[in-house]
């Protein structure tokens, strides 16, 4: 299988089916498009692999994905173990991801991915602010439920969707007991940027 990504300090997307694959442990290459080129040259080098002009892609005997949530479920279908085995937590991972996926959009346009950025505090709208209270409440309840460590007990998809988030809140020094954590969603956060896989990535971004 081959990944095809932007560059790391900013692509979200990328970062995604990245950390699936890391955690599948199936081999695959990786190949980097530098992101924010000048006269649409990201576009004209990303269109090679891929029939969006978007990354990530993923390329596998013939197959070609191009959306970060199918990649991490077609990775899943040859590795189940990247959902949790309880159906409950299981379904519930899903639609925690689905949500990530879909939404959250004034908390992904004012505060971008940005791993080359020193973290510090930042004025957040009420639109971000409600975002993050969402994703604070939705990580409490999911961390009570299963028990942790991760949001469906074990590692998922899930926490590699919201991985990106993490690093979101540290950059731009969102302090989640400001939004109704009473300790268990800023543990969780933290805990998602020291996985090796994400330390791999972050390494890697600069």
């Amino acid at each position: 299988m081959e990944l095809v990504i932007g560059t790391k300090r900013w692509s979200t997307w990328s970062l995604r089916p990245w950390l699936v694959l890391k955690r599948s442990g199936l081999p695959f290459t990786e190949t980097l498009v530098e992101l924010r080129q000048e006269n649409h040259m990201s576009e004209a080098a990303i269109r090679v692999h891929s029939p969006s002009g978007l990354v990530p892609v993923l390329k596998d005997d013939g197959l070609v994905l191009w959306d970060s949530l199918a990649i991490s479920e077609y990775v899943a279908e040859k590795v189940p173990a990247l959902w949790p085995s309880d159906p409950t937590a299981r379904a519930m991972a899903r639609s925690a991801a689905a949500e990530m996926h879909a939404g959250f959009q004034s908390l992904r346009g004012e505060c971008p991915m940005a791993l080359d950025v020193a973290p510090k505090p930042t004025d957040l709208s009420p639109a971000t602010q409600k975002d993050i209270r969402r994703i604070t409440a939705l990580w409490n309840e999911m961390l009570d439920r299963f028990g942790g460590p991760y949001l469906g007990g074990t590692w998922s998809i899930a926490d590699a969707f919201y991985t990106p988030v993490a690093t979101r809140f540290r950059t731009y020094g969102v302090r989640l007991s400001d939004y109704g954590d009473s300790g268990a969603a800023g543990q969780y956060c933290q805990r998602l940027l020291e996985t090796p896989e994400f330390r791999e990535w972050e390494a890697a971004s600069q």
